[in-house]
């Protein structure tokens, strides 16, 4: 009697280990597998570009005369933000900086705010601000056709004309 306590005993044991194993497969088999999609950007597709066409071409279009703007186009902004090597996180957080808090003594652009003013707060979150920067980091962007000539004949001071694209 003892060795059929025994062998009932070691087949439940069995019986139990095998259904334990079964349902760890079974976990296992319902994981799901995450695919990486990278996203190549052209300078036409950016979804920055957009939202710079929308959001700052009100004040800073490039297609504006030079003596009925409103404020400077978006490649002085990039010309006077843009150090040479700057990494396209520190652009956009240069650029966050101001847009977030506008002042004259938060900007790096001290001709164009005796010109025009300080530009006026705008509820632009920090997102927008970063994917327009790092489309104007990465491409070249539309200048007026005077504007290369406009810094090179007032000598801006330490402002270099940057509108190169910067893509590898």
């Amino acid at each position: 009697m003892k060795r059929i306590t025994h062998i009932i005993t070691i087949a439940f044991l069995i019986q139990l280990l095998m259904s334990c194993s079964d349902t760890q497969k079974q976990l296992y088999s319902h994981q799901t597998t995450i695919e990486t999609k990278i996203v190549t950007y052209t300078n036409d597709n950016h979804p920055g570009k957009k939202l710079m066409e929308t959001l700052c071409y009100a004040c800073h279009n490039p297609t504006a005369s030079h003596d009925a703007r409103i404020a400077p186009p978006m490649v002085a902004v990039k010309s006077h933000y843009l150090d040479d090597n700057m990494t396209k996180q520190e652009f956009a957080a240069s650029i966050w900086n101001f847009v977030k808090k506008p002042s004259k003594e938060n900007t790096k652009m001290r001709g164009a705010v005796r010109r025009f003013g300080v530009m006026p707060y705008q509820e632009f979150s920090k997102e927008d601000i970063e994917l327009i920067s790092n489309y104007i980091y990465d491409f070249k962007i539309e200048e007026p056709a005077w504007f290369k000539e406009h810094i090179q004949e007032k000598g801006h001071g330490k402002m270099k004309y940057r509108n190169d694209a910067n893509q590898g």
